[in-house]
């Protein structure tokens, strides 16, 4: 995926954001500057801006994020098998398997979960805000991160549901187990994100003025001790008020507590990572008023067997629950002792 940042200029203030956009070097139509911004791919000075009416002012740093050029006529429909927890006529959510490519990408046209939803709903019953290569897509998972997630079947609801997350309205909350101990029981993280400069493929904590704010709070659910191979581990919730790429991962790297497993921002270390090859996270909690309905929706999803079986594998070194970890431990489908 590509960057564009523009620092607007004096004698551009007022102009719309989609015709700003369009008229800029770098930049797509204004009919695709407008689908990238409903899409949730363009910040105004750090905040993702969901308004193509928008008028810009002078001084504004926009970032727009441009995915790789692909054939929106590459969606075919294939039949993969979809884990739904709740569908109508509007939305699915779904609980994605690791492994699972979201949408189709250079290296990935095809096995991906937009595929599947072709499948499922059919090409002419998905939202394409997001673009006719991402159809029913409103949020996306990393392709080994497992759990909850949402589809749209129009337009309407697309961009609903996006702004929900725009407004920090759609509670997502994740499971992970890093590296160490935290010693504080819950805490929250607000920085920047950006791509790193160093490697492209990772994203980073930034200071630069056309970082994207990210938002991610924690509460401790249990801590386990350490030995001679380790440093002990901490399973932990995640609290996401921003989508930004591998968020949870780069903010945890950044408090010195890696997601165990993480082949990009972690140790690295099979022993140390108790064997796991992907990074231990899991969407296991959706909820959200339905755009359309008005209905409280809630969805909860148990951890697969991969990051079970680690927890298992941890218990008698377990150093004990904390309030939230008595809560919600139980309900994440483990062996209890």
């Amino acid at each position: 995926m590509a960057d564009i940042h523009i620092l607007v200029a004096d004698d551009a203030a007022g102009q719309r954001l989609d015709a700003y956009l369009g008229a800029n070097d770098g930049c797509p139509t204004r009919s695709a500057c407008a689908h990238l911004i409903e899409g949730g791919a363009v910040a105004v000075n750090g905040e993702t801006c969901l308004s193509k009416k928008y008028a810009v002012r002078s001084g504004d740093r926009i970032s727009v994020d441009l995915p790789e050029p692909h054939d929106p006529t590459d969606v075919i429909p294939e039949a993969i098998p979809l884990d739904i927890r709740y569908e109508d006529d509007y939305l699915i959510v779904l609980s994605k398997q690791r492994g699972l490519v979201c949408h189709p990408a250079h290296g990935h046209e095809s096995g991906t979960l937009a595929n599947a939803l072709v499948y499922h709903c059919g090409i002419d019953h998905l939202g394409t805000v997001q673009g006719e290569d991402r159809p029913g897509i409103v949020h996306r998972l990393d392709r080994d991160t497992s759990g909850l997630m949402l589809a749209a079947k129009d337009d309407d609801t697309q961009r609903a549901l996006q702004n929900l997350i725009r407004t920090r309205t759609l509670d997502r909350r994740y499971i992970t187990l890093v590296h160490g101990h935290i010693a504080m029981d819950e805490g929250t993280i607000n920085t920047g994100i950006a791509r790193s400069t160093r490697d492209r493929v990772k994203m980073a904590v930034s200071d630069d003025p056309f970082a994207r704010q990210a938002i991610t709070t924690f509460r401790v659910l249990e801590r386990f001790d350490s030995t001679r191979f380790d440093d002990g581990y901490t399973l932990v919730e995640c609290h996401l008020f921003t989508g930004r790429t591998h968020q949870i991962r780069v903010h945890m790297r950044h408090i010195n507590h890696a997601c165990v497993g993480d082949p990009l921002y972690g140790k690295c270390d099979v022993r140390a990572d108790q064997g796991l090859t992907r990074q231990f996270l899991h969407s296991w909690r959706v909820a959200f008023d339905h755009p359309v309905t008005g209905e409280r929706i809630e969805c909860r999803d148990e951890l697969p067997w991969d990051l079970a079986a680690v927890l298992d594998d941890l218990a008698p070194r377990s150093l004990g629950r904390t309030a939230a970890g008595d809560e919600i431990v139980p309900q994440l489908g483990l062996l209890e002792p």
